[in-house]
């Protein structure tokens, strides 16, 4: 079973990064989209080639993932 994982890094300017791994396609902003409009404004957006592939279920590896890299300014 692929594992889903979210990671944040609060800065001490209150900034707050976000990255997840294990997902690919379209399917991670979907994952965090809730989480981010709670946190507040989304400042800038990176991904990877991760999210240009699309989801395999039926073969996709646990090597694969999904990073996104996130800053969020809380309002």
């Amino acid at each position: 079973m692929l594992q889903r994982t979210v990671l944040f890094t609060i800065r001490p300017d209150g900034r707050v990064e976000e990255r997840v791994e294990g997902v690919t396609g379209p399917a991670c902003q979907q994952l965090t989209e809730r989480l981010e409009a709670a946190l507040g404004t989304v400042e800038r957006r990176a991904v990877t080639a991760d999210m240009f592939q699309q989801p395999d279920t039926q073969s996709q590896s646990q090597s694969q993932s999904q990073s996104q890299s996130l800053s969020a300014n809380p309002n």
